[in-house]
């Protein structure tokens, strides 16, 4: 599966920015779906993630109750709607296809490239 993510940008702190992630290639309902982050000198760290149903999803606890992950399978799209952002949200934010929401809350077996959020404050 091909993954192309899109939606970063500049923000001050308290802003609100809405990732996508549009899929082709495999089917895409049949991923689990998330989205990680990697900071400069940083290791590369699991954000969200959400089932292949959207049913379920996964939070990491330094976004959770800021961010939102949800898929739409019809259109082969996931999103992060990221609210509340503070400064420590800067990273280059990567969205990632695995065979369930507990593998890809770990690591992803496709990646797409980064989208660069910089948080200001």
């Amino acid at each position: 599966v091909q993954l192309q993510a899109c939606g970063g940008g500049l923000v001050q702190a308290g802003g609100s920015l809405r990732l996508s992630c549009a899929a082709s290639g495999r089917t895409f309902s049949g991923y689990g779906m998330g989205w990680f982050r990697q900071a400069p000198g940083k290791e590369r760290e699991s954000v969200a993630a959400i089932s292949y149903s959207g049913g379920s999803t996964y939070y990491s606890d330094s976004v959770k109750g800021r961010f939102t992950i949800s898929r739409d399978n019809a259109k082969n799209a996931v999103y992060l709607q990221m609210n509340s952002l503070k400064p420590e949200d800067t990273a280059l934010y990567y969205c990632a296809a695995g065979s369930s929401i507990a593998a890809v809350s770990r690591w992803g077996d496709y990646w797409g490239q980064g989208t660069q959020v910089t948080v200001s404050s």
